[in-house]
């Protein structure tokens, strides 16, 4: 081979290569919605790691293999310990990008609180967001409003404090599944749902839960957050998504996923993947 020919062989390897070795790899940790487990992140966390990066996907109480029964959570923070539990694991230095869909919004909102230091962007896919301004409870009667007159189909309902109480847990039946929440996914991420999900618990002391879930400016506030609006969602509708931006704002970004269903990662996890990479490029 000829020296000219070595040296842009060399050349062609560097333009190749040293993108490569320069991109620095960051960890997402990636938050599941209700009823669901760290399983549902299994296309986007297999994306994620193909680029390069960390993944974390975290199991919260009574979800996906977590041992904890739904019946034995008695208040919101045993639901959420598992998050809080890693996040104090990380090592001093360390800052991870926060990735939540749905309930995990919540959850993910009062790890902001505990640990601003150690987030370098929130990303709250379809999710809940809470801030001063957006209490959970307030977050829950505005939801209950808006699906006043929504069918629940063959939703169950569990009462675990007797008969005559509220219910205590609720899991989506099948067809409420397949119609609302699974609409634009492929079948076989549905039947996978089918037969893993489990029930979410539901809180009915509302001051515990006020307290339990409570965030500030001064700490939540301090972490950049974005927020992605899956456009099809039928089970929180994209009139809902805007709203629950407008009351839990500022965002440095909101993104928008056509032809997406309310599990994102599944009908979307491409775009979704996408999404995540540019922002651990920029944040």
């Amino acid at each position: 081979m000829k020296k000219k020919e070595i040296n842009f062989v060399h050349i062609l390897l560097l333009l190749i290569v040293f993108p490569l070795i320069c991109v620095s790899s960051e960890h997402f940790v990636l938050i599941h919605g209700g009823s669901h487990g760290a399983w549902c992140w299994y296309k986007v966390a297999t994306l994620l790691k193909s680029a390069g990066h960390n993944v974390t996907t975290v199991e919260l109480a009574a979800s996906g293999i977590n041992p904890i029964q739904v019946q034995d959570i008695c208040q919101i923070s045993t639901y959420y310990e598992p998050l809080m539990t890693f996040m104090e694991s990380l090592p001093p230095n360390e800052k991870v990008i926060l990735v939540c869909h749905s309930l995990g919004g919540v959850s993910t909102s009062v790890a902001m609180e505990k640990f601003p230091h150690k987030i370098s962007v929130a990303v709250f896919a379809t999710a809940y967001v809470l801030s001063e301004n957006l209490t959970y409870p307030i977050f829950l009667q505005e939801q209950a409003r808006r699906r006043k007159n929504i069918s629940l189909m063959d939703t169950q309902f569990f009462f675990f404090d007797g008969p005559n109480k509220p219910a205590t847990a609720r899991l989506y039946g099948p067809k409420f599944t397949a119609s609302k929440i699974y609409q634009l996914s492929p079948p076989e991420d549905l039947t996978l749902s089918l037969s893993l999900v489990r029930p979410v618990r539901l809180y009915n002391d509302v001051e515990l839960l006020k307290k339990e879930t409570a965030v500030t400016n001064h700490k939540n506030g301090r972490v950049p957050k974005i927020f992605i609006i899956a456009k099809s969602d039928k089970l929180v509708s994209e009139d809902f998504q805007k709203w629950i931006i407008e009351r839990s704002g500022p965002f440095a970004e909101v993104k928008v996923i056509k032809d997406s269903d309310h599990m994102v990662m599944f009908s979307k996890p491409k775009k979704l993947t996408s999404i995540l990479l540019k922002i651990a490029q920029k944040f």
